[in-house]
């Protein structure tokens, strides 16, 4: 059930309060955000944005026929050594966004027609895109929020996120800390996202799909093949299927390709092989897994 305007207000201030001494992500820096200080995110009080627009490039019950309304939030608490969005994600490229100016934001991805509001990359900004949502739900916004993330979310603020969130769209990277420490620099990141899923799992359930085939709320996983086979797919897939749903809907993705400092990697320096496509394919079946999208080899 979708949380009323008092009840978000609430939210918003909690939220704000806790930036005060910010344990909000996983990485629990312990800063003053309210006051200018920083942690790993490299963001203040005030939360940056690279671009918003209209993507038709999501998964086909997000994208739909009329698009998905990104937001590309400025910074990460990760460090993935690969990200494809490296300038935006570690280089800090991106604007300062008040509260109001991401109202303005949703309000205008709801005038272009989309059928969602998609926060990207959102961990680290949670009181400030919850800010912004008050006002646009004031001011007549009405469309669903879909949570693209990483999966390194802290809990304190996946529950101020309760009812606000429609759709989550986690990925799960790897199912082992210490790929995860060499290539995120997350040491604890299975430990964290496994809890980090149930919440999200918790509040939104399986994914709903309307009469259009458009997602109305729910959950959907992401999970990007590396090559190699280093990431745990299979131990993934079955934590999925044993402890979240056989009926979680994946979107099993291919486009990995060497980027940011994997650009001429001797072992990630490529992209993966047809094989270890179709052995995470085959995974998917071996756990039961039937709903979701798995891209084009």
């Amino acid at each position: 059930m979708r949380i009323s305007l008092n009840e978000l207000r609430r939210r918003v201030a909690d939220g704000y309060a806790a930036l005060a001494c910010c344990k909000l992500c996983p990485r629990n820096c312990a800063v003053d955000r309210l006051h200018g200080e920083e942690g790993f995110c490299h963001t203040g009080k005030v939360a940056k944005v690279a671009s918003y627009n209209v993507h038709t490039g999501e998964e086909p019950p997000i994208s739909g026929t009329r698009g998905s309304g990104t937001i590309f939030f400025t910074s990460c608490n990760l460090r993935c050594k690969f990200c494809q969005n490296y300038p935006i994600s570690q280089l800090g490229t991106g604007k300062p966004a008040t509260p109001q100016e991401l109202a303005k934001m949703m309000l205008w991805i709801q005038k272009q027609g989309c059928h969602n509001v998609n926060l990207v990359t959102p961990s680290h900004v949670v009181p400030q895109f919850l800010a912004g949502l008050y006002i646009a739900r004031k001011n007549g916004m009405t469309l669903p929020i879909v949570y693209n993330t990483s999966g390194y979310d802290g809990l304190e603020a996946l529950k101020l996120l309760d009812g606000a969130v429609d759709i989550y769209m986690p990925d799960i990277k790897y199912s082992s800390n210490e790929v995860a420490a060499h290539y995120s620099a997350a040491t604890n990141y299975w430990d964290i996202v496994r809890p980090a899923i149930k919440e999200m799992y918790r509040q939104v359930g399986d994914l709903e799909i309307d009469e259009d085939g458009i997602g109305v709320k729910g959950l959907i996983i992401r999970h990007l093949i590396l090559p190699g086979g280093m990431v745990g797919t299979e131990e993934i897939f079955k934590f999925i299927a044993e402890e979240i749903s056989p009926n979680t809907h994946i979107s099993l993705m291919s486009q990995y390709f060497p980027a940011h400092e994997f650009a001429g990697d001797k072992d990630m320096g490529r992209r993966i092989s047809k094989k270890e496509w179709q052995n995470a394919e085959k995974l998917l079946h071996k756990y039961g897994m039937e709903n979701g999208w798995t891209q084009p080899y």
